[in-house]
């Protein structure tokens, strides 16, 4: 494990316990970033296979049980206590898997028919980011679909610029407490953020087809993409 991951762990352990609370002080467009993301999956089949990287405490996968309540769940992330507090949301719900470790290395026995990812894969350089998307397209069945709701980096320094003094505004006027401002602020230290046009483009250079962003807020946004079987 690199040093940045090492790092990563040692800080998302630290603030497992709180990081549900702290979710929407921090998410300024939480609601709309989430049910965007969801509403991109399909009506249709309400036991789909999920695989979630960087599952983190489960919240992204428990948006998805309540449109899919019959789905099996996969949850891989590199934080034991994150995990626990996965394990704690989704206490009853059945056929869900929870695996520590590094999901750029994991060995993935199955394939998915969805693969979703949030707030985790900008933590990765770019090539780190590339193999990811090569990765989760592998790991799809045909037509399957993957999202990643992330931030990114702004396209000119100047956009950049907005993005951040947007996003500390609103944290800062959050209610958070000094020292868990000060804790947010430390783990953005670790970021290694991508702009959403390169990310569109290696999802396409992936194999990804009907690629786009669904919604964009500052440097939050949900990108998509599907694999489908252009052979039938």
């Amino acid at each position: 494990m690199d040093h940045t991951k090492k790092q990563l762990v040692e800080q998302f352990n630290e603030a497992a316990s709180a990081y549900d609370r702290q979710r929407r002080k921090l998410i300024p467009c939480f609601d709309d970033f989430y049910q965007t993301a969801v509403s991109l999956t399909d009506e249709g089949n309400d036991a789909p296979s999920i695989l979630d990287l960087g599952a983190g405490t489960g919240l992204f996968s428990a948006f998805m049980l309540q449109k899919h309540p019959r789905a099996k769940l996969t949850l891989v992330d590199l934080s034991g206590p994150m995990l626990e507090m996965a394990r704690t949301r989704l206490s009853g719900v059945p056929n869900v898997t929870y695996m520590i470790g590094d999901y750029t290395t994991c060995e993935y026995r199955e394939k998915y028919d969805i693969v979703i990812s949030s707030l985790s894969i900008h933590h990765l350089a770019d090539a780190g980011k590339q193999q990811v998307y090569r990765t989760a397209y592998a790991l799809l069945n045909d037509n399957g679909l993957f999202i990643n709701a992330d931030q990114v980096l702004g396209s000119t320094p100047a956009l950049e610029r907005r993005y951040k003094q947007d996003w500390r505004r609103k944290v800062e006027s959050s209610g958070l407490s000094p020292g868990e401002i000060s804790a947010a602020y430390e783990r953005t230290k670790l970021d290694r953020m991508s702009t959403l046009e390169e990310q569109l483009v290696w999802l396409k250079q992936a194999g990804f087809s009907d690629v786009d962003c669904f919604y964009k807020y500052f440097n939050f946004v949900v990108m998509a993409g599907w694999k489908i079987d252009t052979e039938k």
